[in-house]
């Protein structure tokens, strides 16, 4: 489980790429591999190890925040990850669940995706990143729903 240090995180972007690339790091250049520009129809277009690619924006629902989270490797001290995880239960309960909690920085935040293609836009239906989103949120959504209810019902 992993519990989220509040920071001033930067806005950002993420793009999805349609490659692999062996680096997870910074790059003191961007401009020197990544340009991105938007067409007269707002279409976004770059140039990627010399291949053309064609970038769909993906909002995020207006309810929704994105997170990037830079995992560190402390753990959330005992007192706070207890309260955080609202683990009331007393007794032999407390005893069986004791979950460790690390502590995540939130070091971007975002309110759209970019997802990139080969050779045009890229289509909602047959792309793997794009359907992966719509359905990750559509879980969301049928998970929290129950709470939401809940709360109405407590107010």
């Amino acid at each position: 489980m992993l519990a989220i240090h509040p920071s001033n995180p930067r806005k950002c972007t993420p793009n999805l790429l349609p490659a692999r690339l062996n680096h997870n790091g910074p790059i003191n250049d961007t401009d020197r591999y990544w340009k991105s520009r938007k067409d007269g129809n707002g279409n976004a277009h770059a140039y990627f190890r010399g291949r053309h690619l064609h970038g769909t924006t993906l909002p995020l629902p207006s309810s929704y925040a994105g997170a990037v989270l830079h995992v560190t490797g402390k753990d959330l001290p005992p007192s706070q990850s207890q309260s955080q995880t609202g683990n009331d239960r007393m007794g032999e309960d407390e005893e069986e669940e004791k979950t460790d909690v690390k502590l995540a920085e939130k070091v971007g935040e975002f309110d759209e995706v970019v997802v990139w293609g080969h050779g045009g836009e890229v289509e909602g239906g047959q792309d793997m990143f794009v359907r992966g989103l719509k359905e990750w949120v559509g879980f969301a959504e049928a998970m929290h729903a129950g709470e939401e209810e809940e709360e109405e019902k407590e107010t």
